[in-house]
């Protein structure tokens, strides 16, 4: 809620008005001039400024985070096992699967903001300068919310030799950033793209779009399923919970690797993010088999500490028998391989699920232990 709410200034929708949106008020989820969400997101405005008022004392590191880094050799590397993948913070995640590279949601600016001087400010440089990246054969880029979609990187990439996949609507802002319109593709839920041997999907989500006052929701927002012929890889992009992860899990799964956003929660927006014991519940729904936490230790966006969704998900993961893949920023990894485990932040105080509980409403009520919902 915060990068996309508070933070959300100096759009206009006028360069939506595009060839490209033509196919917007053809989709199920365009009604009355929006895109629309099956379950409305609730929101307590003044809950939410009151936390953020009061925000834990640890919300930002008080030392250097530990930070891999990988080389362009390392990203190039075949994986022997067919999957890998290296989170270099947030949501950004460079992957391998079965051979296509895959780059998602990619952030290299300083700040998730439309400001250089004020908003979230990163708490570590990119584990890899963007020129040493090997091009990627897919950008997925999952909505347009400023910690997921970052003007100055895409300008930095726009001449890759890549394709980009967006949801709908998205497209045109990176054509209007200098993306060849040609190396773009828009996709609605439920559709898919082929990108050598992968298949890219667009999966529903339940979150929200828009970079200004004026653009509310004007873009579609997803997941992505990368479907390739030995392995399968779950990205959630931003997103509350709601039935239909267990739709993805029916559909496409089992996902050898689901990598689920589990940080920037609070119970007054609880249906914006998944928070940290929704994530491992969306793990199971989404039929995951190795578990990576991503949204988190990157951006203070939310009133919690910067440790808190990790220990959290680790919380709930455990007692269910979950792998938990634990990277430092910056570390690869391969889910079929020895998972990284070892505990790399500080050891600092954070509140239990039972002291802050974040649970999603579907229609306006609380979501309760039935139906596979938490």
């Amino acid at each position: 809620m915060v990068a996309g709410g508070f933070w959300a200034a100096g759009s206009s929708p006028d360069f939506l008005r595009s060839s490209r949106m033509d196919r917007s008020p053809q989709s199920p989820q365009w009604r009355d001039g929006r895109f629309r969400n099956p379950q409305p997101i609730w929101n307590d405005t003044w809950g939410a400024l009151a936390a953020m008022v009061r925000r834990d004392s640890n919300a930002n590191p008080q030392a250097e985070i530990p930070v891999a880094h990988p080389t362009r050799a390392d990203l190039a590397a075949d994986a022997p096992t067919g999957l890998r993948a290296t989170w270099l913070g947030h949501s950004t995640v460079h992957l391998e699967v079965d051979g296509t590279r895959v780059l998602t949601d990619p952030v290299w600016g300083l700040r998730a903001s439309p400001f250089g001087w004020a908003g979230p400010r990163r708490f570590y440089a990119p584990p890899i300068p963007l020129e040493e990246v090997p091009v990627p054969q897919v950008v997925a880029l999952s909505h347009d919310h400023y910690d997921h979609l970052d003007r100055d990187t895409i300008r930095r990439i726009k001449d890759w030799d890549t394709r980009f996949v967006t949801p709908l609507g998205v497209g045109a802002r990176l054509v209007r950033w200098g993306v060849a319109a040609d190396r773009i593709t828009e996709l609605d839920w439920w559709e898919s793209v082929r990108v050598g041997d992968l298949e890219v999907v667009l999966v529903p989500a339940r979150h929200a779009s828009g970079r200004g006052l004026r653009d509310k929701d004007r873009t579609l927002w997803g997941g992505f399923a990368f479907l390739g012929p030995r392995h399968r890889v779950y990205f959630s992009g931003d997103t509350g919970m709601f039935p239909g992860l267990a739709d993805i899990g029916e559909r496409l799964g089992p996902f050898d690797l689901a990598m689920i956003e589990a940080g920037a929660y609070n119970p007054a927006w609880p249906d914006w993010h998944l928070g940290p014991e929704q994530a491992v519940a969306a793990h199971r729904m989404v039929r995951g088999r190795v578990l990576l936490p991503l949204h988190w230790g990157l951006f203070n966006l939310a009133a919690h500490g910067w440790t808190e969704p990790v220990e959290r998900v680790l919380a709930a993961a455990d007692p269910a028998g979950i792998p938990v893949a634990l990277p430092r920023p910056g570390e690869g990894f391969e889910p079929g391989g020895p998972l990284p485990t070892q505990r790399w932040w500080p050891t600092l105080p954070w509140k239990t699920a039972a002291e802050v509980p974040v649970r999603a409403t579907l229609d306006g009520q609380p979501a309760v232990l039935q139906g596979g919902l938490p």
